[in-house]
């Protein structure tokens, strides 16, 4: 998909962002917003198979699949649906620290409602993301990429 109008409005962000002295606004974070708001349109993807009966969530609870020394964790950012793109960047930068230190408590990776795994940083384009249970569905990112486009 084209993402140069979402590149053109991280960059904004990041600008303002600068002005008042936060932190950057990660393309991750951009895309757990945007995934946020569509999840809230589409009940059905923030949901659970449970005891052979589907369950609505109604918090949107978002867990980044999250490289650590010696594997994989889903920290999960709570309530997404609910949080500016500037907290939910904070949170994607707290999470992703004391996971790195394994600072982790059970909370902070527990009761996500979708995950999504972001490996464009690392340059790879496409990949299979394997669902994590009992969530109902995965989003996997892949690196974004100037492609030239002709346009009428």
């Amino acid at each position: 998909m084209d993402v140069t109008a979402l590149e053109n409005a991280r960059a904004r962000l990041n600008q303002l962002a600068q002005k008042r002295g936060e932190g950057r606004v990660s393309m991750t974070a951009l895309l757990v917003k945007i995934t946020a708001w569509a999840l809230e349109r589409n009940p059905y993807l923030n949901a659970s198979l449970m005891d052979g009966r589907i369950h609505l969530w109604k918090d949107v609870n978002i867990g980044i699949a999250t490289a650590i020394e010696n594997g994989l964790i889903v920290p999960v950012v709570r309530q997404a649906n609910k949080q500016s793109v500037s907290r939910i960047a904070e949170a994607l930068q707290d999470l992703a620290t004391r996971a790195r230190e394994g600072k982790l408590g059970l909370r902070d990776v527990q009761h996500g409602t979708f995950t999504i795994s972001n490996l464009g940083m690392y340059g790879i384009q496409q990949f299979r993301a394997i669902i994590n249970p009992p969530e109902s569905a995965i989003l996997a990112v892949g690196a974004v990429r100037k492609v030239p486009v002709v346009k009428d």
